[in-house]
């Protein structure tokens, strides 16, 4: 499915997008069911297994920022992450064992979609080897108006940054001025809908408020080589071995040499990284332009 170039640039860069590779029918099926949960959302008033919400959601208005983990919700979105055309850019990019660590569905709705602060993923879940990426599936058409996700190229090769806050706990958020980085260097991940993002897991992202009148559903799944284990380990073995997706079972962990820090002390705010990021004082979002 992918170019050698296509291969060598998400080693060096840290990210490409692929066109096409969620089709239309799969695709509004997504979107149906996304504006069937967001109608559900209506009688919920605060966080839960499903929804987290946006401040200022009501019954009346319904504001959703995430949908967690959808490929528990709904059988379309476990179906994609097993689709053989995935399937073969994920092999190409972490080898013949994939395991999914987790997915989430982020919504940027227009005017209000809340942005997300400077981060890499990497410091959220660390493992033996940085064989890991997230899958961004573009829902909508994403451009710069309405919330796409920038990304710093060549970081994935960098430190990784401290997510700490002020009082010493973890906010998931990184001080984006005071770690040499230029803004003139992040670039948008643009698409038409059905593309996807595939992004390593130490690579700086962050993405600003949806400033449209569109939306921009990020469906995301989080992929990690099967011989990458989790180093704050396995609460459930049998759901840790229903999760690889191809690929050959081990109890071997690939241990490699590369830069840890630990989500500990735990965030002040515990839930979704939208939660984590409001402990911190690092805002860049909303007081800074990005340019396109």
């Amino acid at each position: 499915m992918l170019s050698r170039s296509q291969v060598d640039t998400y080693r060096e860069q840290g990210a490409i997008v692929v066109e096409g590779l969620a089709d239309a029918p799969t695709r509004q099926t997504m979107t149906q069911v996304l504006a069937d949960l967001v109608e559900r959302s209506r009688g919920v008033s605060q966080h839960d297994s499903v929804f987290d919400l946006e401040p200022g959601h009501s019954g009346a208005e319904p504001r959703v920022r995430r949908i967690k983990a959808p490929h528990k919700v709904h059988p379309v979105f476990a179906e994609f992450m097993r689709s053989p055309r995935l399937l073969q850019v994920l092999r190409q990019l972490l080898g013949e064992g994939v395991r999914l660590h987790g997915s989430k569905l982020n919504l940027k709705a227009a005017r209000f979609g809340s942005p997300v602060e400077w981060h890499q993923d990497w410091p959220f879940y660390p493992h033996t080897n940085d064989d890991l990426l997230a899958v961004g599936v573009m829902l909508d058409d994403t451009n710069v108006e309405n919330g796409a996700m920038y990304v710093v190229p060549g970081t994935h090769k960098g430190p990784t940054y401290d997510h700490h806050g002020a009082d010493g706990r973890f906010c998931g958020a990184m001080d984006f001025e005071a770690s040499g980085l230029k803004i003139a260097d992040a670039v948008p991940c643009l698409g038409p809908a059905g593309s996807c993002s595939f992004h390593h897991v130490r690579l700086v992202h962050g993405s600003a408020q949806n400033r449209s009148n569109r939306s921009r559903g990020l469906l995301l799944y989080e992929m990690a080589a099967a011989d990458a284990f989790p180093l704050m380990g396995i609460p459930d073995y049998d759901d840790f071995r229903q999760r690889l997706l191809c690929g050959s079972e081990t109890i071997e962990p690939r241990i490699v040499d590369c830069p840890v820090r630990m989500p500990l002390p735990p965030a002040l705010n515990q839930g979704s990284i939208y939660e984590n990021q409001t402990s911190s004082n690092k805002r860049f979002f909303g007081m800074h332009a990005v340019a396109e």
